[in-house]
């Protein structure tokens, strides 16, 4: 089922449990322009809503690239100037921190070129699975361009500070394998086989407690911010597993030895 919401340049669907978001500019790798930052907020309201979707996989159309980067095309319009790129920045930023705030679990399913912003991407989505011919790098310090704090620090939780580095200071690309050594993927798969694997991966978390899943997600958030983990948020979770349907659920089944029927309540 098509989303209503989506627009030219990124299509959305539901199939099942998974529901699918497509940067959709093939004829550019994928190039995020701002339109595409501006509908990612109200695709993921969509998708949220709607209970019957267990798990979020955004990809890229075609076969050269998940994303290439920043459409680069449409700086001189939307960028040459401090205000337009101040908003910009404001547009890309609250897409990002609503890709981030989902409280379901996300994937990023890459295949090709995975650039920039298009990195910055996948890694605020929970897991990453990427092809054989899977290609990542930030040109940032081939292009003059200055990075903000959010950004490193987001790279720099999922692979820490020296590979970080390493991207940064090289600008280069680094193949799929390179990738998985710094634990920027979690796995990488035949390019043949991306799309099966993935879905295979969705129907196992789809079978799963969305309460835990959620609780786990928030959780591992809060403790990232170290010193400033609200603790009690995620003791409130845990609790709300416990209390649930779902975990009467889950022991009945372990007991009669079938397989549950979450409903995330």
């Amino acid at each position: 089922m098509n989303i209503a919401l989506a627009t030219e340049n990124m299509a959305a669907e539901i199939d099942g449990p998974i529901g699918w978001v497509t940067f959709n500019k093939p004829a550019r790798r994928n190039a995020v322009s701002l339109d595409m930052w501006q509908s990612i907020p109200a695709i993921f309201d969509r998708l949220e809503q709607d209970p019957a979707v267990k798990v979020i996989v955004l990809k890229g159309a075609g076969d050269q690239a998940f994303v290439s980067g920043a459409d680069i095309s449409e700086f001189e319009a939307a960028r040459s100037s401090p205000a337009g790129n101040a908003h910009y920045d404001k547009v890309a930023e609250a897409a990002s921190r609503r890709l981030i705030a989902c409280p379901k679990p996300t994937i990023a399913m890459i295949r090709g070129f995975c650039i920039g912003g298009g990195l910055a991407i996948a890694i605020g989505c929970d897991i990453r699975i990427a092809s054989e011919d899977a290609r990542f790098g930030i040109p940032a310090a081939r292009l003059g361009l200055g990075y903000g704090a959010a950004g490193v620090r987001e790279l720099m939780e999922v692979v820490g500070p020296s590979f970080a580095k390493e991207i940064f200071f090289t600008a280069r690309h680094f193949s799929a394998a390179e990738a998985r050594e710094m634990r920027l993927v979690n796995r990488v798969v035949s390019n043949d086989s991306l799309d099966e694997y993935t879905r295979g991966y969705c129907a196992t978390i789809a079978q799963n407690a969305p309460m835990t899943m959620h609780a786990v997600k928030r959780s591992v958030g809060e403790l990232l911010r170290g010193e400033n983990a609200d603790l009690q948020v995620c003791a409130a979770l845990v609790k709300g597993c416990f209390e649930s349907q779902d975990y009467i659920e889950g022991r009945r089944a372990f007991m009669e030895k079938r397989r549950p029927m979450f409903r995330g309540a």
